[in-house]
């Protein structure tokens, strides 16, 4: 009985290495056909990234110092401290990544939405040197980003993201952690908590690995560009402390939109609550969601399914970190020897700069424009004429500031007819006679669209309403200079 089973036992470790050792070719020919880098840190064992962790030096002082100013037995902290590791590190599967991962992002995404991605050179060959560390900074629409710049940098990179704690469910959490995501808790402030992620995020930089930060933080909720935030690229330019490591360190910025946000009602419905208003009570948003599902299903069962629009991406130049380190050095006298509260208001002058390069190269949606349009008229009623006027015009502004204006979509008629569909369907725009008529209750709809290029049309907006208020001029009058 003992030599059927260590039979079977034998035939089943040679059976697993088998399969193994297949699901490892499978997944290299993934990855050279998709001609995509792939940082081999990201194939490291969690085990030993476990054990350098527990050994760094770093963090045996933070356990000291936590031990000792929460009263606990350093054994209890170092076993909070493996806690953090294990639910902070991932685990990469190259398997999962390129023959699953892809394939089903590609799917998901093409059946929404309408991908376009460029450069904002013009040209995708915008190459970094081959030991480079490079950061893609990028603004936060939607919780479809993480999908969305992963499907587009695939030929290029396997991108790294942070994500919050709203992707710790399962099956969320296995698969984010599969696609080499790493999790935090964003409004956690224990300093332990931020020593041991601190450390892991600067282990991993060290190592080459391709990070993806949304550098505000959070998911825009008025659809406006918010503030960028500075503590997960802080931690990453703390690695800059080693002379070596500083002129391998790249920003490449990246600049995000969409015809439709998946999240855009309830994220409205976030920044009512945050004004005062009242959240719809749980069995509400349940019953929105089942009819969403119910609507677009019958939507497909009957053939009239159509696309959400265009999801767009930009990909700005990227550029070098070292010469802000030298420039920071030379005012400071060294940036790292700073006071902790110094050192943190250069960063975020950094952080602001990248940001305005990322709203400089934001891509302008037909929705976004055809909103924005909207929203400069102060009534409800627009008739088409004016309407096509006004994007025109807008149009020609942003291509004269070199705005990311999606040049495919043809003429501005053309555009707005394919703006028409979403806006119909969505219930923000009727037609109304010979125009068109905002529903008072989507007016936060168009607005929430057109914010997103409301700081490239500012000036021009408010020049526009300053203009039409000007009383027209009866024919015939002489204007005396």
């Amino acid at each position: 009985m003992i030599w059927v089973i260590a039979s079977i036992v034998i035939v089943v470790v040679i059976a697993s290495g088998v399969v193994q050792r297949r699901a490892n070719r499978v997944a290299l020919r993934a990855v050279r056909r998709s001609h995509s880098r792939l940082d081999r840190f990201k194939l490291t064992k969690k085990a030993f990234i476990r054990q350098t962790l527990l050994a760094d030096e770093t963090i045996a002082r933070a356990v000291k110092e936590h031990a000792a100013e929460n009263a606990v037995d350093e054994a209890a902290t170092w076993k909070r401290v493996d806690g953090y590791i294990d639910e902070i590190v991932p685990f990469f599967n190259i398997l999962t990544y390129y023959k699953i991962g892809l394939v089903v992002s590609r799917v998901l995404l093409n059946f929404f939405y309408k991908v376009s991605a460029e450069h904002a050179a013009g040209s995708s060959a915008v190459t970094v040197p081959r030991d480079a560390i490079v950061i893609y900074l990028m603004n936060h629409r939607s919780n479809a980003d993480y999908v969305l710049v992963g499907y587009v940098l695939s030929g290029r990179v396997a991108i790294s993201y942070a994500v919050g704690e709203w992707a710790r469910t399962f099956p969320l959490e296995y698969i984010f952690k599969s696609f080499g995501a790493y999790f935090i808790r964003r409004k956690y402030r224990e300093k332990l908590y931020h020593t041991v992620l601190e450390q892991y995020v600067q282990l991993i930089t060290r190592n080459g690995v391709t990070q993806g930060i949304f550098l505000e933080g959070g998911l825009s909720r008025d659809g406006k560009l918010g503030a960028a935030k500075i503590g997960l690229l802080d931690y990453v330019l703390g690695v800059a402390r080693d002379p070596a490591m500083r002129d391998r360190l790249y920003v490449v910025p990246v600049a995000i939109n969409y015809d439709r946000v998946l999240e855009d009602r309830s994220l409205l419905r976030e920044l009512d609550a945050r004004e005062g208003g009242r959240r719809p009570a749980l069995h509400v948003q349940l019953g929105e969601v089942l009819r969403y599902v119910w609507w677009n299903m019958a939507r497909l069962v009957a053939r009239r399914w159509k696309r959400y629009g265009r999801a767009a991406v930009v990909v700005g130049d990227p550029f070098a970190l070292g010469p802000w380190f030298d420039r920071e050095d030379r005012e400071t006298g060294g940036l790292f020897g700073l006071e902790r509260t110094d050192r943190l208001a250069r960063v975020q002058l950094l952080s602001d700069s990248v940001l305005e390069r990322i709203a400089a190269i934001i891509p302008v949606t037909p929705v976004s424009l055809a909103c924005a349009a909207i929203q400069s008229f102060d009534g409800d009623f627009i008739s088409h004429q004016h309407l096509l006027e006004r994007m025109s015009e807008m149009r020609d502004v942003l291509t004269e500031l070199n705005a990311r204006v999606i040049h495919r979509e043809g003429s501005v008629e053309e555009i707005f007819d394919r703006a028409w569909r979403m806006l119909r369907m969505r219930r923000m725009l009727v037609r109304t006679g010979a125009g068109y008529s905002v529903l008072a209750g989507n007016r936060p709809l168009v607005s929430y669209y057109a914010n997103s290029i409301s700081h490239l049309l500012g000036p021009f907006a408010e020049g526009v309403r300053q203009r039409d208020q000007l009383p027209a001029l009866a024919a015939g009058t002489v204007i005396i200079p």
